[in-house]
């Protein structure tokens, strides 16, 4: 009998596992995992580490994330990788030279990605962001957005997904429903956006006409327009809304709850994630400690949560 998939995403410590990790993932048997810089050195180290991950889960196919977008937000780094641009370079293109000329260039940017993460084993990209950019968009995020335009960000973005799927690579679409509005920095505190439903419709647009299918990350935000108690990540409103409003019906994880946006302990954190909404939990730090009190209260993979997944999987074609 195959053993029960938990429904959480690890990060881990360092270049290789450790012992105790080896054993704590056997046992656990995650969903998958995701990698940061502390991971990488270079092509072989990245490659025999991917392998030995899937070897701890006994899966050839188990989900390996990374954010790799372009700009400084990347974890494979020259002189082993190609580095590539900011998303916003493309949003510029689009209206200082032609929409032809960004479209083909976010084209090759989603060819690059895929090419170099999948032949090191790692087959989702945290990428694109479709949040639309705006006055009060936290540095931290600026030149991550195509744009502050909605049609921009929606085609451009779009481009980036299917290109993705159609080499073999899984996207993941963040940060649902926007960070856009966002004014503070999420990885240091919580941000608060008090703007009201017909206003937000512009951070909703391009996950609107998003693929419904994909996989999604929630944005650790509290939109006091859908719930003024809780951030997107642990509110039933907010995720609610998410599925039905939105019309989002991929594989919903929500973003690290290591982050500084939500407080409190990780197990607590991690199953009221579940309880929201999300299909599954991602904690990036790499804490074992905090790993093995998350994987004490998550439950494994729901049959809806594993039917979601599985037709995201069967959108790719490479």
């Amino acid at each position: 009998m195959e053993k029960p998939i938990a429904s959480v995403i690890f990060g881990l410590s360092g270049l290789s596992l450790t012992d105790e990790e080896r054993a704590f993932f056997e046992r656990v048997n995650p969903l998958g995992f995701i990698l940061f810089d502390r991971n990488v050195k270079d092509p072989d180290q990245l490659q025999a580490l991917t392998m030995n991950l899937r070897a701890t889960v006994g899966r050839s196919d188990a989900p390996i994330l990374v954010d790799q977008e372009g700009g400084r937000v990347q974890r494979l780094w020259p002189p082993y990788w190609e580095g590539l641009p900011f998303a916003r370079t493309y949003g510029d293109w689009y209206v200082e030279k032609t929409p032809a000329e960004a479209l083909k260039a976010v084209t090759k940017h989603a060819e690059k990605l895929a090419d170099m993460l999948l032949d090191v084993g790692i087959n989702v990209d945290c990428w694109p962001c479709l949040d639309v950019a705006s006055s009060d968009t936290h540095s931290v995020l600026g030149k991550r957005l195509f744009s502050s335009n909605p049609e921009i960000v929606s085609i451009l973005g779009n481009t980036a997904v299917e290109t993705m799927l159609n080499k073999g690579l899984m996207p993941v679409i963040k940060h649902i429903p926007g960070y856009g509005k966002a004014s503070c920095d999420p990885h240091a505190d919580l941000p608060v956006v008090s703007a009201d439903l017909k206003a937000l419709e512009t951070d909703f647009t391009p996950f609107r006409r998003a693929h419904k299918h994909v996989w999604g990350m929630t944005a650790h935000v509290l939109y006091t327009a859908l719930d003024d108690q809780k951030p997107a990540t642990l509110s039933r409103k907010v995720l609610d809304f998410v599925r039905r409003d939105i019309g989002f019906q991929g594989f919903l994880v929500c973003d690290d709850i290591s982050m500084g946006a939500l407080k409190g302990r990780p197990d607590v954190l991690a199953s009221d994630c579940l309880k929201a909404g999300c299909d599954a939990v991602l904690h990036c730090n790499g804490c074992l400690d905090e790993m093995q009190a998350v994987a004490a209260v998550l439950p494994p993979l729901s049959d809806k949560s594993l039917a979601r997944y599985v037709k995201a999987e069967s959108l790719k074609n490479g």
